[in-house]
């Protein structure tokens, strides 16, 4: 008997804790709404071009972009994995704002490091990831001298696999051949 009002009571905490999650959730989904509607409404009243709102917007935007590029650096993802690592988060920070010494520095200062990191990717024969990681270096500095560089050896290694798919496609065919 001890045992049902037990369950009876689980039920109704269970179904007042999904009645506050949906009722945070619309708010929070309302929130957005207005904050779109305004940033919208701001931008229309603008005469100047850009409003005192979306340089603060920019400016925590760009506050949040290079805290999350600090913590690329820290964890190791200078140019990997692709949306989440130190160098697409500084570039989106020069998107922002194109003088900002802080992304221009560290951009600066880890190039000759995500250099390393992009040889390592293309002797690993990870050839696609490391044609994305030297378009990501291009976007910063497009005549590094560096960047061909490694665009030739890229360039190298895509050869040599070829031709390696190429003569192991060679020898299942003999060996089909000799099969029949």
């Amino acid at each position: 008997m001890s045992r049902f009002p037990s369950a009876v009571s689980h039920r109704y905490a269970l179904a007042l804790v999904s009645l506050l999650v949906l009722v945070a959730a619309v708010g929070i989904f309302r929130h957005g709404q207005a904050a779109a509607n305004a940033a919208i409404e701001d931008a229309a009243l603008s005469t100047g071009g850009v409003s005192e709102a979306s340089t603060d917007d920019a400016q925590s935007g760009t506050g949040i972009l290079l805290g999350l590029a600090r913590d690329a650096m820290r964890d190791g993802r200078l140019v990997a994995p692709a949306g989440s690592n130190a160098f697409e988060f500084y570039l989106s920070v020069l998107q922002l704002e194109p003088a900002n010494l802080t992304a221009h520095e560290a951009l600066r200062e880890s190039f000759v490091r995500a250099s390393e990191e992009i040889e390592r990717t293309i002797n690993r024969k990870d050839l696609e990831e490391a044609r994305r990681e030297i378009d990501l270096l291009r976007e910063f500095d497009s005549d590094n001298f560096t960047l061909a560089l490694l665009g030739g050896k890229l360039s190298a290694a895509r050869n040599l696999m070829t031709k390696q798919h190429e003569a192991e496609a060679e020898r299942i065919r003999q060996a089909r051949a000799a099969g029949s």
